[in-house]
C-alpha cells in the first residue's frame, strides 16, 4: 500500500468523487460516519463529548461528527474557531449542526471554556493539509486542550502535526488516539511523534484506491494483503533441498544464546537445512538445544577465526553473538570479498563494519543489513538526533551501498537500494527484549535461502516476526514476552499465510 502525501490524498479524493459521482460533502459525510463508527465502539455512551473545529475541511469533519454523535444520543458540545470564512463543506456542516443546537464560537482566548477531565475531546481543528506554523487562537486552543486531563481523539491527524514532514513548532495536539482516514500518513510512523498521535487507527472510507496507480511514492505500508501476495505455496513433491541450505556464522563465548535463537528461527521459518559455524566452546550448547542443526566447528574455543566453505549454501547470515575480535573481523572481511550473493548482516558484524567503513564497498549488492538505531548511528559515523534523521540516513546508506537496510523498531522500516521505504504493520512493544533481533535475522536468512528475493525476504521476514510477536503477546503479555516466545509463535504466521 502506498503512503501518500497530503496533496496526493487530495487527488485521490477528487478521483473518488469523479468515479462514484459523489460530492466532496458526501465524501466528508462518509469519513465522519467511519470516525463515529470507531468512536462509538471504543468509548462510553455515558461520557460527554466536546468537539473543537476549525474553519477548514477537517473542521467540517468535526461538525459532521458532532451531529452524528448527537443523533446517536451522545451529549455533545461543539466549538468552532471564528478566523476567516469556512470552506464550503465546513459551512454546510455548520448549518446542519446549528439546526440541532447552538455551536459556540471561539474568537479570543477568553472564549475558550475550562475543560473538565471527564469529557472526551474530538480534535478537528486542523487537518492533513497543514503546511505552516500554528499561531494565534489555534495555538492557544491547542495548548489549552493539551493542558487538560481529558482524553483526546484526533480526526485524521493531530492538529498542528504535518502529514509529510516533521513539525518544528510546539503547538501540536497530544492525542491519545488518532483515527486516520483510509491509509496511514507518513508522520504516524516516526517514534518522535508518538507523543502527539497516541495509538493510531485506520478507518476505511471506501476511497477508490485504483486512483493511486499513477501516483508516485517512496513510502509504502506492508500489510497482510501485501504479504499474502508474496507468499509461495510449498510444492507437494518437495525435499529438504527444495527449501535451501543456510550457513549461520554466529556466537562467541558467553554469547551462544544469540546463535541458538537465530538458528531456531531459521528452522522454524522453513529452511530445509541449517549449518551453524561456531567456536568450539559452543558445541554442547547448540548440539543440545538444536539437534536439527549441522555444526561447523571453528578451531578457536572462544571466537570465530575461520571462514568455512560457503559455495554450497543458498544463504549466509553473519553477526549474531559474534563479537568483534580482530580474528572475527578478518572472517567478515573474507566473507564480504568472496561472496557474490546477498548476505544477511547483523549485530556484531555491523559493528565491525562501523570500525572498518571502507569494507562496506565489498558488501554484495542487495545484501540485507538489520541495524537497530544505535547500530545505524555507528554505521553512519554520526549521532542522529531524531527518528526523521535516522530514517533519511538509512535511505542515504541503502542507496550508497546498494543494500537493503532493515531499520528495527516500531513499524520497522525496510529501506530498499532505490531509497523506497516499506513500513511494517505488525509487532508490539513486548518485542523490545533481548534476542528479538537475533530471531529476525534468522527469519530473514531462512526466507532468503528458500528462494525469496532479498526484497521479499526482508519484507516478509519483518512482517512474520511482528505477527509472531503479536501472537506471543496475546498469550504471554507484552511485559512477559521473551525472544523464544516469538520463535514458538512463528507457526501462527505460517498457518495464516502459507
Amino acid at each position: 500500500m502506498k503512503i501518500l502525501t497530503a496533496a496526493q490524498i487530495h487527488e485521490l479524493d477528487l478521483y473518488t468523487q469523479e468515479v462514484e459521482g459523489i460530492t466532496s460533502l458526501e465524501l466528508m459525510e462518509r469519513a465522519a460516519n467511519a470516525f463515529v463508527a470507531w468512536f462509538t465502539k471504543h468509548t462510553s455512551f455515558q461520557k460527554e463529548v466536546w468537539v473543537f473545529c476549525g474553519r477548514g475541511n477537517n473542521g467540517g469533519d468535526g461538525l459532521a461528527i458532532a451531529r452524528l454523535l448527537i443523533n446517536r444520543g451522545y451529549k455533545v458540545k461543539s466549538f468552532i474557531l471564528k478566523t476567516g470564512a469556512p470552506t464550503p463543506d465546513c459551512a454546510a456542516n455548520l448549518d446542519r449542526l446549528t439546526q440541532l443546537g447552538a455551536v459556540a464560537s471561539i474568537v479570543q482566548a477568553e472564549d475558550i471554556p475550562n475543560i473538565p477531565k471527564h469529557v472526551l475531546i474530538v480534535d478537528a481543528l486542523l487537518g492533513s493539509g497543514l503546511n505552516r506554523e500554528v499561531t494565534g487562537i489555534y495555538a492557544t486552543v491547542i495548548d489549552r486542550i493539551n493542558a487538560s486531563d481529558a482524553v483526546v481523539y484526533a480526526v485524521d491527524v493531530p492538529s498542528g502535526l504535518y502529514s509529510d514532514y516533521p513539525a518544528k513548532h510546539s503547538s501540536i495536539i497530544t492525542a491519545d488516539h488518532t483515527i486516520t482516514f483510509q491509509a496511514p500518513k507518513l508522520m504516524l510512523f516516526l517514534a518522535d511523534h508518538e507523543a502527539y498521535t497516541g495509538s493510531w487507527h485506520v478507518v476505511d472510507i471506501s476511497m477508490k484506491l485504483e486512483g493511486t496507480a499513477d501516483l508516485l511514492s517512496e513510502y509504502y505500508y506492508t500489510d497482510a494483503a501485501v504479504v499474502h501476495s508474496m507468499i509461495r505455496k510449498r510444492p507437494v513433491f518437495s525435499h529438504k533441498g527444495t527449501f535451501g541450505k543456510v550457513l549461520l556464522i554466529a556466537g562467541s563465548k558467553g554469547m551462544m544464546g544469540a546463535a541458538t535463537l537465530a538458528a531456531r528461527a531459521i528452522l522454524r521459518s522453513g529452511a530445509g537445512l541449517l549449518c551453524v559455524h561456531i567456536p568450539s566452546s559452543g558445541v554442547d550448547i547448540v548440539q543440545t538445544l538444536i539437534p536439527e542443526a549441522i555444526l561447523s566447528i571453528d578451531p578457536n574455543t572462544e571466537v570465530v577465526t575461520e571462514l568455512p566453505e560457503t559455495e554450497e549454501f543458498s544463504a549466509v547470515g553473519i553477526g549474531v553473538g559474534l563479537g568483534e575480535h580482530p580474528y572475527t573481523a578478518d572472517v567478515l572481511e573474507e566473507l564480504l570479498v568472496s561472496s557474490i550473493h546477498p548476505l544477511v548482516i547483523d549485530a556484531s558484524a555491523l559493528n565491525i563494519l562501523a570500525i572498518h567503513p571502507h569494507w562496506t564497498t565489498h558488501i554484495p549488492p542487495n545484501s540485507i543489513l538489520t541495524p537497530h538505531p544505535k547500530e545505524l548511528e555507528r554505521l553512519a559515523g554520526i549521532k542522529l538526533q531524531n527518528s526523521w534523521e535516522r530514517l533519511h540516513k538509512a535511505i542515504e546508506l541503502a542507496k550508497k551501498m546498494q543494500v537493503i537496510i532493515v531499520l528495527k523498531g516500531a513499524y520497522t522500516a525496510v529501506v530498499m537500494p532505490t531509497g523506497a521505504v516499506h513500513f511494517n504493520s505488525t509487532g508490539n512493544s513486548g518485542m523490545a527484549t533481548a534476542g528479538s533481533g537475533d530471531v529476525l535475522t534468522g527469519i530473514i536468512t531462512s526466507l532468503l535461502a528458500q528462494g525469496y528475493t532479498p526484497e521479499e525476504a526482508a519484507k516478509i521476514g519483518v512482517f512474520a516476526h511482528g505477527y509472531a510477536g503479536d501472537a506471543a503477546a496475546r498469550i504471554h503479555s507484552k511485559p512477559g514476552m521473551i525472544a523464544s516466545d516469538i520463535i514458538d509463535h512463528l507457526s501462527a504466521f505460517f498457518l495464516e499465510f502459507e
